[in-house]
C-alpha cells in the first residue's frame, strides 16, 4: 500500500475578511440584482471568516476580461504550484529529481501547455515524469486526483508521486453577470494551492498514512446540479440549491456500500476528511451520516479559514490532519463534485 508522505498548502497574500467581500458583493450587485437585500445574508451564513484570494479584493471590483483573467490564472498556478510543491519535497525528504510521476488537478482555467507542463519546465524536473493533468473533476478533484496518484504509486512500489491541486475561482468571477449562482457563488469561492507527495511500498515509512482503496460513483440524470456554464466573457458557475438534499437522500448508503465493500462499516472509520463543500452540505454529511459532533472540526476550520476551493479543499483538510494529529485507524476522504459525482478514498492511518 503506497502512503502519502506529505502535504503543503498555500496561504495567499491576499485572504479577505468574509465581511468585506460582504460589503464589495453588496455594492457590485445593488444596481442590477434587485434581490440583493434579501440575499445578502448568505455571506452571513457560510461559516467562512476569511477567504484564500489570489489577488487584492479591489481586483475583483474591476473589469476584467477572460483572457486577462485566464492569463492571470496561469501566471499564477505555475508561481505557487512552484512554492506548493518546494515545500513539499522537502517535508517529504526527497529530491525533485526523485518525483516519477505528476498529476495536476484544475477546473478553474486553462492551459495547453497544460500547467504540469509548465512546472517541469520551470524547476527543470525530471523530463520523462508520466504526467496526467486532470481537468474538469471540480469539488471532487482532489480526491479523486488523490486516488490516481496512489494507483500510479501503487504499480510501481519505487514511484514517487507528486499530486498538485490548484485552483483561482476568484478569477472566474464575471463582474456583470448578476444572476442568483454567481451571486451565491461569491459569498463561497476562494482560491488555493496544495501538493501532495505519496511513495511507493520500497520507500519506508515510519507512522504512515497509507492508501487502501478508492470509490467513484456518478449518478444518472444529475448532469445540471453542478458545473460551469461556458460564455464569452468566462467561466460562469452553476450549482443547484438542492445539493444538500441530494447528499442526505443518497450519501449514507453510498458510503456503506463502499465501506461493505472491504468489511467496513462506518463506525470503523475514525477520521473524516471531507471536502467542505458549505454549510448546509456540512449539516447534511453530519445529518444523514450521525457523525459526532467533533468529527468534521477539521472540515469546519478550513471553510472558517480559507472558503470552498473547489478541488483543492479537501487537501488542505488533509493537511490538518498531519499537522495536528489523527486517530489510529481508518480514515475516510469524500467530496462530491459535478457530473453529479461522489469520489471517495479509504486510508489507514497509523502514528510513529
Amino acid at each position: 500500500m503506497p502512503y502519502i508522505a506529505s502535504v503543503s498548502k498555500i496561504d495567499l497574500p491576499d485572504k479577505a475578511d468574509q465581511m468585506e467581500v460582504k460589503e464589495q458583493a453588496r455594492e457590485m450587485f445593488a444596481a442590477n440584482f434587485p434581490q440583493v437585500d434579501r440575499l445578502i445574508y448568505a455571506f452571513d451564513n457560510t461559516g467562512i471568516q476569511y477567504r484564500n484570494f489570489c489577488k487584492p479584493l479591489s481586483y475583483y471590483a474591476e473589469a476584467h476580461t477572460f483572457e486577462e483573467r485566464n492569463n492571470d490564472y496561469i501566471q499564477l498556478s505555475l508561481q505557487y504550484s512552484v512554492q506548493a510543491i518546494e515545500d513539499c519535497v522537502l517535508k517529504a525528504g526527497v529530491k525533485k529529481e526523485d518525483i516519477t510521476d505528476l498529476f495536476f488537478i484544475s477546473t478553474s482555467g486553462l492551459a495547453t501547455p497544460s500547467i504540469d507542463a509548465l512546472i517541469i519546465n520551470k524547476m527543470h524536473l525530471n523530463q520523462h515524469i508520466n504526467r496526467s493533468p486532470l481537468w474538469g473533476l471540480g469539488c471532487g478533484g482532489g480526491v479523486s486526483g488523490l486516488a490516481k496518484a496512489c494507483t500510479a504509486a501503487k504499480a510501481n512500489p519505487n514511484a514517487v508521486v507528486l499530486l498538485v491541486a490548484v485552483e483561482m475561482c476568484s478569477l472566474t468571477l464575471i463582474k456583470n453577470d448578476y444572476s442568483k449562482s454567481n451571486f451565491i457563488g461569491s459569498s463561497l469561492f476562494s482560491d488555493g494551492v496544495a501538493a501532495c507527495i505519496i511513495k511507493g511500498d520500497n520507500h519506508a515509512a515510519s507512522g504512515s498514512v497509507r492508501y487502501v482503496t478508492s470509490g467513484s460513483k456518478l449518478y444518472y440524470d444529475s448532469l445540471d446540479v453542478m458545473g460551469w456554464d461556458f460564455q464569452d466573457t468566462g467561466f460562469k458557475v452553476l450549482f443547484s440549491k438542492d445539493i444538500p438534499t441530494f447528499i442526505n437522500e443518497r450519501i449514507k448508503d453510498d458510503i456503506t456500500a463502499f465501506l461493505k465493500g472491504h468489511n467496513l462499516q462506518l463506525s470503523d472509520i475514525k477520521n473524516f476528511i471531507f471536502h467542505p463543500g458549505g454549510k448546509k452540505v456540512l449539516d447534511a454529511y453530519m445529518n444523514a451520516l450521525e457523525l459526532d459532533q467533533h468529527a468534521l472540526d477539521n472540515t469546519r476550520g478550513v471553510m472558517r479559514d480559507y472558503g470552498n476551493m473547489s478541488s483543492v479543499t479537501v487537501l488542505y483538510v488533509l493537511e490538518q490532519f498531519l499537522n495536528k494529529g489523527f486517530t489510529d485507524g481508518y480514515g475516510l476522504m469524500l467530496a462530491m463534485g459535478p457530473g453529479f459525482s461522489s469520489e471517495m478514498v479509504l486510508l489507514q492511518m497509523t502514528n510513529g
